[in-house]
């Protein structure tokens, strides 16, 4: 598996390149935004770790550019930021998971294998719901005949409801499987990007699909 590290403190970015190599990944390191880019844009990598704070290009910008070039590599935000708006930003910008400093290893690691494996994933046939439709393969989305443009983050949250169609689905068990995180204080992200879920997906339509189950969490079924 080779990784992409774009880090500017030269020992944060030594410490991740020699843990992640003892566990048998190929790390590159890139020191600024630019160069971060530009080794993005050339080469072939499973993962990337891109730190929001860089020299010449944000880490924000590199990623939207990435995403305006249709490179879909797998990108881990690593931030001292963590308030909901920063975590929002972050996931908007089009990357695929967020992580605050300082971190354990461990846990970088475990979301390094989450994200490679997912990124590897080749999760089959179009899946149906209502007028829904979701293609896997294409990360593309319909309701009827109007494809619906969503984040990264969005399409991973419907796919999730798709999958489990008329299951109440807890703000843990939705944390778990879209975000990888667990601590309670991530369910207001949960509820922010459900909301921008219910505008694309809801909003001009009489029938809505997605519900909120007061206390527990929420559910997608027909009326």
């Amino acid at each position: 598996m080779r990784v992409l590290v774009v880090e500017d403190e030269k020992k944060v970015a030594s410490f991740i390149k020699r843990g992640l190599e003892e566990e048998s990944f190929d790390v590159d390191v890139a020191h600024d935004g630019e160069e971060g880019l530009y080794m993005a844009e050339s080469n072939p990598y499973d993962l990337i770790l891109m730190d929001i704070m860089l020299p010449k290009m944000d880490g924000l910008t590199a990623i939207q550019e990435l995403r305006k070039k249709d490179i879909g590599t797998p990108v881990l935000c690593l931030t001292a930021k963590d308030t909901v708006d920063d975590i929002v930003k972050g996931l908007d910008s089009g990357s695929d998971d967020y992580l605050t400093k300082p971190f354990a290893f461990a846990e970088l690691l475990a979301r390094v294998r989450t994200l490679v494996r997912r990124g590897q994933q080749d999760r089959g046939a179009e899946i149906r719901f209502a007028d829904l439709r979701l293609d896997p393969v294409a990360h593309k989305v319909w309701r009827g005949n109007k494809e619906i443009d969503l984040t990264a983050k969005e399409y991973s949250l419907l796919e999730y409801f798709m999958r489990n169609p008329n299951q109440v689905l807890t703000r843990t068990q939705i944390a778990e499987h879209v975000w990888d995180y667990t601590f309670d204080s991530f369910t207001n992200i949960i509820d922010v990007y459900v909301n921008y879920l219910r505008k694309k997906v809801d909003k001009d339509y009489d029938k809505k699909l997605i519900h909120t189950v007061r206390g527990v969490g929420y559910v997608l079924k027909e009326d």
